[in-house]
């Protein structure tokens, strides 16, 4: 019997139609557009403007548009998983809702956080359960509406992060494709470099936290930094080394769409040329979750049968990765 591998048949996104530009945000923080691209490559991003959705609306957007483009049947999904930093609400799992909304009435699901490596994470997840054949559809959402923990007179993180999602379908594969190998790792140092202070259990909500602004999203830019180009890159160059693979066998880098220097370094310790890094933050900036499967949403048109694609992140906690996958279908 032909080993199971789990692989990516399907991709679905959304981005809310309103479009936070550099010029728009000149407006409202001392920043201008050349500061704001050339430290992090980004031109605009899509911000989520109503007050009553929340991330679960990004989510079922992106699923729906993945289940149509598919032709699958909702009901035959075993598990949906949602890789988010955002929930809608505390202790009730938006996956959950977002299962019961697209009509995934016969799966489980469960939400996934590891800040910005949530969705690199929810791949492994994915990979084993579908490995494991005791499922055979697995949906994997990516989504964050990173607008609702921005403080917008904060100029280190108002110019980051954008709202969005994208998802991804795991199935079984007998051809050798799909899921071939992860590097996965985390360090608690990370834990005061980037972070929300107020908010959990060691430091609930009150008039005064909130007063303080100590439910934004705080974040130690050069630190960060710093630890995201040495470790992403490492992991990335460690993962070709681990299964033999030249700069030549890899077709594609899909990296974690936080900084556009963080993506070059990354690159450039993997020896990948340009032409195969797949880049859209100038569009969309960082969406947390989201960056990984927006990438293969927007580049699906150019991936073929068999391609070696490389996908790295890192997040606040620290943590970091990278997978190794191969494509399995042809879009066209």
């Amino acid at each position: 019997m032909s080993k199971i591998t789990a692989a990516i048949t399907a991709v679905g996104k959304y981005v809310p139609e309103f479009v936070l530009t550099n010029e728009l945000l000149e407006t409202m923080v001392d920043t201008n557009d050349e500061w704001i691209t050339s430290r992090t490559g980004i031109k605009e991003r899509r911000i989520l403007k109503d007050a009553d959705k929340g991330t679960s609306y990004l989510a079922i957007k992106a699923a729906e548009d993945l289940i149509k483009s598919a032709g699958i049947n909702p009901e035959e999904i075993d598990v949906v998983l949602l890789a988010t930093a955002t929930p809608d609400q505390p202790v009730a799992a938006t996956a959950v809702y977002v299962a019961t909304q697209i009509g995934a009435v016969n799966a489980f699901a469960y939400d996934l956080q590891a800040a910005c490596s949530s969705f690199l994470y929810g791949m492994s997840t994915a990979a084993a359960y579908v490995e494991s054949g005791r499922y055979k559809k697995v949906l994997l959402i990516g989504a964050d509406k990173m607008s609702s923990i921005i403080d917008y007179k904060d100029r280190a993180t108002c110019i980051i992060f954008g709202d969005g999602a994208g998802a991804v379908l795991f199935e079984p594969n007998t051809e050798g494709l799909g899921f071939q190998d992860e590097l996965l790792r985390s360090d608690g140092i990370g834990r005061d470099f980037l972070r929300i202070e107020a908010g959990g259990s060691l430091m609930p909500a009150t008039i005064e936290t909130v007063e303080q602004g100590k439910h934004f999203v705080y974040q130690d830019g050069k630190t960060v930094f710093k630890y995201a180009v040495s470790n992403m890159a490492d992991v990335s160059a460690r993962i070709m080394e681990k299964n033999n693979l030249s700069h030549d066998d890899v077709n594609w880098l899909v990296a974690h769409q936080a900084n556009r220097r963080i993506i070059d370094a990354t690159a450039n310790r993997m020896g990948v040329d340009e032409s195969k890094v797949l880049i859209n933050i100038e569009r969309y900036g960082n969406t947390t979750s989201a960056t990984l499967p927006l990438v293969l949403a927007d580049f699906e048109h150019l991936f073929k049968k068999g391609d070696n694609i490389i996908f790295a992140a890192f997040g606040g906690g620290f943590t970091w990765g990278s997978i190794y996958l191969k494509w399995a279908y042809n879009k066209n």
